[in-house]
């Protein structure tokens, strides 16, 4: 079974790099596909996928992480003022953060607004 896991900004902006990595971590490795609203800055991510190398055992083969930012490059420069402003504001809420176990996804594709994600089957046990 695919489970996905929404985790909204508010339950993140407040937690320092160390608890972000923790939180998503664990979602992760409980075989579940955090759907995260807004994006993690360029630090913090290359800080999450250290953590994961550190991490990686047998049993945790590690992440894939897509971030789907809508960019509007016909936007004026009024509405590029005004969406610089509320980023400077409410920080790194636009934009959807898909980060999975890479045993579970097999290939994130994303164009500027979509994100296709292909998972792979997961093997079952057999019983003897």
């Amino acid at each position: 079974m695919l489970t996905l896991q929404f985790i909204p900004y508010s339950d993140i902006e407040s937690l320092t790099l160390d608890q972000k990595i923790k939180k998503l971590l664990g979602v992760v490795k409980n075989e579940k596909i955090v759907v995260m609203e807004g994006r993690l800055k360029k630090t913090e991510e290359a800080e999450l996928i250290k953590a994961t190398m550190e991490n990686i055992s047998n049993k945790f083969k590690g992440i894939e992480i897509s971030v789907v930012y809508p960019e509007n490059k016909t936007e004026t420069l009024g509405k590029k003022l005004k969406s610089g402003l509320a980023e400077l504001l409410l920080g790194e809420r636009q934009g959807l953060t898909v980060i999975g176990p890479a045993t579970l996804i097999k290939e994130i594709k994303k164009n500027p607004d979509k994100i296709q994600l292909l998972t792979a089957e997961k093997k079952r046990k057999r019983k003897k």
